[in-house]
């Protein structure tokens, strides 16, 4: 009679433990799905986003049924045992939902490095580079065309001291082997087979005299995808300019630079607010580099969106003590960090997660200076960064003859060159552009770099029409240039319906298109703007049109 009473008390204890186990199971089960939930802020709801409603509440379905299931075998156990393993779930699954899978989800969410959206009707971004003006014959380029080439043999033999130059020497079969024994970083293995290369080492390799990359490279694509899914190694502030900045590393010695996301991206700039003064905007980089390869400048690094874990892959891992420093939880319990550097970097302006994840631009870094110097020449056309001074190209209508009279503007394609980055700074309104590099190795005969454009998409309402004061005090400018101009001013190539599609190639533009809708009205509005003043300088001058592409049927 007693082992009956004590066998139906023993019962009941496990058939409570049980009950108590499955509520707990539950109440983790929202919780989990509230983290999820505030990871990252959509414009709509998840129902809006293709795929991710329904894999959604599959999980959560799922959820139930694997802890009734666990639940029951939890019955046969001691009562000590039950408890030890209740808890050490809960903080197992607490930590990884808040952090780990946050992350992982959220970049599932965004279909990072694939072109998440599918345009109605004919591509016109496909037709555009199909065009006979985006596919005109390119020079051959020579051996000294190239920014960097890989050793040979032939290149050893000819140094003075072969002896120091043996262990430089590789053989078409040998093998480059990091003696890296730093955490972290991938024992890689290179050879001269450009398959061994990573993204990042084929970019450097492709750069030539005229161009930063070929638009026609598969390498393009991966390096992008590279850039969006490389898992983060390290992150330091970046030291120089004005705003915040980080140096981003990853496994395979490849690098990038983090600008964060700052505003909102429909915000305007305060119009009693100077240029000097304005924020960099993450998306401003992003699409400044889809723009500069539209006109088929390829002049940019190539430039991705991210969406990056404030704690864990910044905070957690950055050896940068001054950054460090500057990380704080907001009241909002948003993870929020401000770093050291000129213009907004206070506990006032800082830069905050949602609670932990955070929207950036990753630019591809370009080759070390040590290996590939570059020269930085300050633009003609630079601004006084003053708010009473003028510049002197302000005061004097013909100070572009100044200019043509003075190197490296009195020869070769300089002047032409400066003048397409003015028709680019125009269309996105970057009234930033202080100075210019090149690549010392190319000499004067090369193209010039468009770095730097973080200020840019500002002001959608209103135009800066002295960005154009090169095109308009020289009346000088590209056949190529105007052409595509003109081919993207129409309707069927038009300029605002082009970036739009190709903006839905970076994983950022599921969380919300990079440029608003008045942006690229804006595009449209300026690009018809530059040809206006084209137009006019024709009516008073006979020799404004540069002519790079002599023989082409197409008349300017």
């Amino acid at each position: 009679m007693v082992r009956r009473n004590l066998g139906q008390s023993t019962r009941s204890i496990y058939l409570g433990l049980a009950c108590l186990s499955l509520s707990l199971h539950v109440l983790l089960a929202f919780f989990c799905l509230s983290v999820l939930q505030t990871a990252c802020v959509f414009p709509s709801s998840s129902s809006s986003i293709p795929g991710t409603d329904t894999q959604h509440h599959e999980s959560v379905s799922q959820s139930p049924a694997s802890d009734a299931a666990s639940s029951n075998k939890l019955q046969r156990r001691p009562h000590d045992e039950v408890r030890h393993k209740l808890t050490a779930n809960m903080l197992h699954r607490k930590v990884r939902g808040s952090l780990n899978e946050v992350t992982e989800k959220s970049k599932k969410l965004i279909g990072v490095g694939k072109i998440i959206q599918k345009v109605d009707g004919p591509s016109k971004l496909e037709a555009l580079f199909e065009h006979p003006l985006y596919n005109l014959p390119q020079p051959e380029l020579q051996q000294d065309d190239w920014l960097l080439r890989l050793k040979t043999e032939e290149d050893a033999k000819d140094t003075e001291s072969q002896e120091e130059e043996k262990e430089d020497i590789f053989p078409d079969d040998s093998e480059w082997q990091s003696n890296s024994h730093e955490e972290g970083y991938d024992k890689v293995t290179w050879t001269t087979d450009v398959e061994t290369h990573p993204p990042w080492l084929r970019f450097h390799l492709g750069i030539s005299r005229w161009e930063l990359y070929n638009r026609k490279d598969p390498n393009l694509a991966q390096l992008t995808h590279y850039l969006a899914t490389q898992r983060i190694l390290g992150a330091v502030q970046k030291k120089g300019g004005t705003q915040l900045k980080l140096l981003i590393s990853f496994p395979n010695y490849g690098q990038a630079l983090l600008k964060p996301m700052k505003q909102s991206r429909h915000a305007e700039t305060d119009v009693n607010l100077f240029y000097f003064s304005d924020f960099e905007r993450h998306n401003a980089e992003i699409a400044a580099f889809h723009l500069d390869r539209l006109l088929s400048f390829n002049r940019i690094p190539p430039v991705v969106g991210r969406l990056i874990n404030v704690t864990t892959e910044i905070k957690e891992i950055t050896t940068d003590r001054r950054l460090s420093k500057t990380f704080f939880t907001s009241p909002a319990g948003n993870v929020c960090f401000y770093g050291q550097c000129e213009y907004y970097c206070s506990v006032e302006h800082p830069v905050c997660g949602q609670p932990h994840m955070l929207e950036v631009s990753l630019a591809t870094m370009l080759p070390d200076l040590t290996i590939a110097p570059r020269r930085s020449w300050r633009s003609p056309w630079r601004r006084s960064y003053s708010r009473t001074k003028l510049a002197q190209w302000e005061k004097d209508p013909a100070y572009c003859d100044t200019v043509k009279q003075t190197p490296p503007y009195n020869q070769g394609t300089r002047l032409v060159d400066l003048i397409d980055m003015a028709v680019l700074d125009f269309l996105m309104s970057n009234m930033d552009r202080h100075h210019y590099e090149t690549f010392e190795q190319f000499g004067n005969n090369t193209f010039l770099l468009h770095l730097d454009n973080g200020r840019a998409f500002g002001r959608h309402s209103q135009d800066e029409p002295s960005i154009l004061a090169p095109l308009q005090q020289c009346c000088r400018i590209r056949r190529s240039t105007l052409l595509r101009l003109r081919l993207l001013s129409l309707p069927d190539f038009r300029l605002s319906d082009i970036m739009r599609e190709s903006l839905t190639q970076d994983p950022l533009s599921r969380v919300a298109p990079l440029l608003s809708e008045p942006h690229l009205s804006a595009l449209d509005r300026r690009l018809a703007k530059v040809l206006q003043v084209v137009q006019a300088c024709q009516e008073k001058h006979d020799d404004v049109i540069y002519n790079d592409i002599e023989g082409h049927d197409q008349g300017p």
